[in-house]
């Protein structure tokens, strides 16, 4: 008899689950123990296993969508069994064609239920490639209608509220119909495109299905499709900054296998890396010299001048980025009853022990290094500074992971250090550094900018001495740090020259009381100007 498999609850926070990967297909023979699928939940990717014997005769949810907590995932059963009593009485929309086929392609709202999808086509709808993200715009497609299409292959880079992602294939097949241009903003599971057999006539699906809100009434020809961005062809797909361009699942299995992509000749689009390259790659296939590529990214030339006399405007396009970021500080300031408190923390050991540590071959910290780890040490000493705010409950983290707000061209992120009071000072600096410069180039993943329980806004190297900023929620609190000030100071009844910096924690009011976080200033104080006690 035929069992259902639901979306499992794999986390006590989830509602919803995205499927990463399936590691069996329909047809496949599932023993009790196999692992069925990768499934994305609000904190991590987690391996989900059978815990039925049988075949896998219904995928009810593809790689890449999301579903809520207990909607159809899977049907295992006995080979040839029938399972359309199931399928009906699922949460799926009732599918009228006679093919099973059908019932598995991605949740595409139709105009009419008669719409039938043929043979080998499938719909792409805009993935939803972060835990926060409803929109999404095609910065570039790398593909054009007509082009040959193989399982691993990058269709387009795609501009979350995070980063721009690339997006790849999970289908053999032709790109038969682009449904949002370069540029071009559509809301989560509206038509991307659709791929199938070459020759194959999909207008009754162009015309069935909801396009983007950014598009005229009627789409371009696929004739008139935006011309092919041309780039430079590498044996191995590097970039200037030395980045691999490689699809997700060839990164993954690469990893498993522990096999250096940097060697590995790409066969796909452009010089990538796909799964095949990786699966029949051997350590004595000779290396390539990397060529490197350019990148072509759509900009927006502002104009940065008015001729005298005369008036002029110009509106430009707000980013996904730049609407997340209005969202979510919007919401927190008018949310979080914030206060402010200052101090001024004398920074001349400081300047001392960094100069010293920095004399350590290969070794360059940062001040803002030093104050991570401060933050992260006073947070082990003050927990009500490490809680998140709920009507019900205050949440206190047990563990520290401190966000690093990061100034990128299109606003701002705050990659995340998980577990920082168990790194050591240079352990830090490595790790800011290479989020960083990833966040410059929108190469983080949403994973890496997830979880903070507190954050840090360094302005200082812009010579700013104060200034406040709004918590990131959902932590209760952030630090802003500005410069270091050379400027007199009485030392031991003496005016001398000091060396001083000011910094000012926001604080959430419903979880941080004014006497809690003028304490964990002090001791963040204290490990400032004894940096010694950051090392011991």
């Amino acid at each position: 008899m035929a069992t259902v498999i639901n979306m499992p609850r794999l986390s006590d926070t989830m509602e919803e689950g995205v499927v990463a990967k399936w590691l069996v297909k329909k047809g496949d023979t599932i023993s009790e123990g196999d692992i069925l699928a990768e499934i994305e939940t609000d904190k991590a990717t987690m391996e989900f296993e059978s815990f039925y014997d049988g075949v896998l005769l219904h995928v009810g949810i593809q790689e890449g969508e999301t579903a809520p907590v207990d909607q159809l995932l899977a049907i295992i059963g006995e080979e040839g069994e029938d399972i359309s009593g199931l399928l009906n009485g699922s949460a799926a929309p009732a599918a009228d064609a006679p093919k099973e086929e059908n019932t598995e392609e991605s949740a595409v709202p139709t105009s009419s239920e008669s719409t039938a999808i043929p043979d080998g086509v499938e719909i792409i709808t805009m993935p939803r490639l972060s835990d926060t993200m409803e929109e999404g715009t095609v910065a570039t497609w790398l593909k054009k209608v007509g082009d040959t299409v193989e399982e691993g292959d990058i269709l387009a880079e795609i501009e979350t509220d995070k980063a721009t992602m690339e997006f790849e294939s999970f289908y053999n097949g032709t790109l038969l119909y682009i449904g949002i241009e370069e540029g071009q903003t559509a809301k989560v599971d509206v038509l991307l495109a659709i791929i199938g057999p070459e020759g194959t006539d999909v207008s009754g699906l162009k015309d069935g299905v909801t396009v983007a809100s950014s598009t005229g009434s009627d789409q371009k020809s696929e004739t008139e499709a935006k011309p092919e961005i041309k780039t430079e062809t590498a044996p191995v797909a590097t970039t200037n900054g030395g980045r691999i361009f490689a699809s997700p699942l060839a990164k993954k299995i690469a990893a498993d296998k522990g096999i250096d992509l940097s060697q590995v000749k790409g066969t796909g689009e452009n010089g990538r890396i796909v799964k095949k390259d990786v699966e029949t790659f051997t350590p004595s296939a000779p290396t390539s010299t990397p060529v490197s590529t350019n990148e072509t990214t759509p900009t927006t030339i502002v104009q940065t001048f008015t001729p005298a006399g005369e008036e002029s405007f110009e509106e430009v396009k707000n980013s996904q980025m730049r609407k997340a970021i209005a969202r979510s500080l919007s919401a927190s300031k008018f949310t979080a009853p914030h206060y402010y408190l200052t101090i001024e923390v004398n920074m001349d050991n400081a300047i001392s022990s960094r100069k010293i540590i920095n004399e350590l071959p290969d070794t360059k910290v940062s001040f803002n290094d030093m104050v991570v780890k401060a933050c992260a040490m006073a947070l082990r000493r003050h927990p009500q500074v490490n809680t998140t705010w709920k009507d019900d409950v205050t949440v206190y983290n047990k563990h520290i992971s401190v966000g690093v707000a990061v100034a990128v061209p299109d606003g701002l992120v705050v990659p995340v250090l998980p577990f920082t009071d168990q790194m050591n000072i240079m352990e830090i600096d490595t790790k800011v550094r290479d989020l960083a410069t990833r966040a410059r180039d929108k190469k983080l993943t949403p994973q890496e900018m997830s979880g903070s329980t507190f954050t840090v806004s360094n302005l200082g190297m812009f010579g700013i001495q104060e200034f406040t900023s709004i918590i990131n929620q959902p932590n209760s609190a952030i630090l802003s740090v500005g410069a270091i000030v050379e400027k007199p100071v009485v030392k031991d009844g003496q005016v001398v020259v000091g060396n001083t910096m000011k910094v000012t924690l926001a604080c959430d009011h419903r979880t941080v009381d004014g006497a809690t976080g003028a304490q964990f200033l002090q001791t963040l104080k204290q490990y400032l100007e004894n940096p010694v006690t950051m090392l011991a």
